[in-house]
């Protein structure tokens, strides 16, 4: 488990505690997947009423993973994002695995 240190940004819209926390909370999860510390960036942001875009930069030091999704609400946005990073970084370690695998066997 690794130290994650995140930064909330809001665009077009009044900040709250309760999506700060909810963003953070989501993106501890991630975590789990790394030893060394993580740099998370997340910015929520309202074009419209119909339009609400969640995007996570993360960024460790070899390896930078971005995603980018927009529904109706931010709180399924920010679900649907943190999905979406978390199968990259799985599929990034899953590589790596692989690649060590043939190196040394």
């Amino acid at each position: 488990m690794s130290d994650v240190k995140v930064s909330v940004t809001f665009r077009h819209t009044q900040p709250t505690d309760a999506l700060k926390r909810y963003a953070e909370e989501k993106v501890h999860k991630i975590g789990k997947y790394f030893y060394r510390p993580l740099d998370v960036h997340v910015v929520l942001s309202v074009d419209s009423r119909d339009r609400q875009v969640a995007e996570v930069t993360l960024q460790t030091r070899k390896l930078t993973i971005h995603g980018r999704e927009e529904t109706t609400d931010l709180y399924s946005a920010i679900d649907l994002v943190i999905d979406k990073v978390e199968q990259q970084v799985r599929k990034h370690k899953t590589k790596t695995r692989l690649r060590r695998r043939k190196v040394t066997g």
